[in-house]
């Protein structure tokens, strides 16, 4: 199914507008999908039931996503501390990865979708790594959103992963220690094929960054919602961008410096605030 045939509301469409209409959709988007296991446990389900849950807002803010514009995705799927939760818990989240990869691979890559992955991929069951590399493969061409799996992910991993290869290279000769810069740096991390996220979305209101693109997110926006991630749809993604639309990002200058980034756009601000306000 083409995502740009689906029919929307009028409220969403004028949502939709006042957002691109700003001019200010973040082009990089990392998202810490918190809260699967506290949603089912609040509903005396297992606590599998909020990761299978958990799927259907992947697949509707991807699709959101991929709509408005948005370049590149990158979803906390698996993180390294995870593999310390229940053996099941964790044999069910890697069945629920390979059906997500063997389900939704044709339909986006009908949509332009790439798929890439970061983390420690070896770790994972070799099914998950067959479909994951199947669906990369098949998409590897595709121009539209960049869709970015972190699994079996950790920034503090990539980091000190990143160190040691550089180190062995300034051992080989192959860079020698006063070039290093932070683009030096960079280029040795998993995540060098994308830009730094503009905005990091975090759900289940806790407020920190778990271990999740740590030195990438230096100047990233970070939003956080109290919302649980299986409740987590296309209206709280939509808040989460008009929310980053009235930021002011200065990146260590002053406002005087880089000119008032808002005020340009508050015609399509106020619009986007009212139509959410009266949806809320």
């Amino acid at each position: 199914m083409s995502w740009t045939s689906e029919r929307i509301s009028h409220d969403e469409k004028s949502i939709r507008n006042a957002l691109q209409g700003c001019g200010r959709i973040p082009r990089h988007v990392g998202i810490i999908m918190d809260g699967n296991g506290r949603w089912a446990e609040d509903r005396k389900f297992p606590r599998v039931e909020g990761h299978r849950v958990g799927m259907e807002s992947v697949r509707d803010v991807v699709k959101v996503a991929s709509q408005l514009g948005v370049r590149y995705l990158t979803l906390y799927a698996f993180s390294l501390e995870n593999w310390k939760r229940p053996v099941m818990e964790v044999r069910f989240l890697m069945s629920l990865l390979e059906s997500y990869l063997r389900q939704e691979i044709d339909e986006l890559h009908a949509n332009k979708v790439r798929i890439r992955s970061i983390g420690k991929v070896n770790a994972l069951p070799r099914g998950v790594q067959h479909m994951l590399k199947r669906a990369m493969d098949l998409t590897e061409h595709n121009d539209g959103l960049t869709l970015t799996l972190a699994l079996s992910y950790g920034s503090r991993w990539d980091i000190l992963r990143s160190v040691q290869m550089l180190s062995l290279d300034v051992r080989r000769g192959k860079v020698s220690p006063e070039d290093i810069t932070e683009e030096t740096f960079r280029n040795y991390l998993q995540t060098s094929f994308l830009p730094e996220p503009d905005l990091i979305i975090r759900t289940s209101g806790e407020m920190r960054l778990s271990n999740f693109l740590m030195w990438e997110s230096a100047y990233a926006e970070i939003y956080v919602t109290q919302r649980l991630w299986p409740e987590f749809r296309r209206m709280d993604f939509y808040k989460a961008l008009a929310d980053y639309a009235r930021r002011e990002r200065r990146f260590g200058c002053t406002s005087s410096q880089i000119g008032e980034q808002v005020s340009e756009h508050a015609d399509h601000l106020s619009t986007l605030e009212h139509i959410l306000n009266a949806l809320h």
